[in-house]
């Protein structure tokens, strides 16, 4: 590529493939997410987040794309508009992740008292009892402060501990008046099935509390979003360090003395002859 350092270019057609690919997947996550949310409830207050997103990943793959055209055809505008768009987007993304990171402690306590709303759960609604169900069953915990105290008298079958999960789980044994229900409170079942139940005094249930759980587990997901977003906005900014480069590279101007050559010898004879003279 002349006067551009060969790995500096391949450095950084690179960097633009590998921008373009993580564009492609994070817009292909967007379209999936938009289509399983559509139905929600929340669907208006997270369209304008999703709506950045569309945005942002599209613009970051067209500008990885003229990034390489750039590089190959040395073609100074499309660096510089990769270098400048680039810029632009890693100033964003890094004022995202410092948000990101102030409102972490918010959103826990945020997502705290939604779920503490939940209770008594003799009246919540249908769709927070099943989300109770699928969180009991999968992070092995039973209620949200008490344990399974919380459900009353009518423990769900999701709060069960079997002899597999005592082995690694802390189980307990709930009081006498308690029972096992096998459907979810509230739901539109006959007379016969509300009244089903399993009782056995030998059966124990989750010790832990799903609340704490949760809490630490979105902390978790917090975290690690943050840590990609860093991770990603390093990568853009790497893009942009050797999309610099390039355009200095491409600005040096390298003065080479001109070459004569001329077809008549020397006149060696005649500065002897000069010499002489004098």
């Amino acid at each position: 590529m002349g006067r551009m350092n060969i790995w500096v270019k391949r450095a950084f057609i690179c960097v633009c493939v590998l921008i373009g690919i993580i564009s492609t997947l994070l817009l292909a996550i967007t379209l999936f997410g938009h289509g399983h949310f559509h139905q929600s409830e929340e669907i208006d207050k997270m369209l304008p987040g999703i709506t950045v997103l569309y945005v942002l990943e599209a613009a970051t793959l067209a500008l990885s794309i003229f990034g390489v055209y750039g590089a190959r055809k040395e073609k100074k505008w499309a660096v510089i508009l990769f270098s400048v768009g680039m810029s632009l987007a890693s100033l964003y993304l890094f004022a995202a992740c410092v948000k990101g990171y102030q409102s972490k402690h918010k959103m826990e306590e945020l997502s705290r008292k939604e779920d503490l709303a939940m209770m008594p759960f003799s009246g919540a609604k249908q769709k927070d009892i099943e989300e109770m169900y699928y969180f009991q069953a999968n992070f092995k915990c039973c209620g949200l402060v008490q344990g399974y105290q919380d459900w009353g008298t009518d423990i769900p079958l999701s709060c069960l501990c079997s002899d597999e999960d005592s082995t690694h789980f802390k189980c307990v044994a709930p009081g006498n008046n308690t029972r096992f229900v096998n459907h979810y409170p509230n739901s539109n079942l006959s007379e016969d099935d509300d009244h089903k139940a399993l009782m056995d005094e030998h059966m124990l249930v989750f010790k832990e509390p799903c609340l704490p759980i949760l809490l630490s587990f979105m902390g978790y997901a917090m975290s690690l979003m943050i840590g990609t977003l860093v991770a990603l906005n390093t990568l853009w900014d790497i893009g942009v360090a050797l999309a610099i480069t390039i355009l200095c590279q491409m600005r040096r101007k390298v003065d080479v003395p001109p070459v004569i050559f001329t077809s008549q010898p020397p006149q060696y004879r005649e500065l002897c002859d000069t010499a002489e003279s004098v």
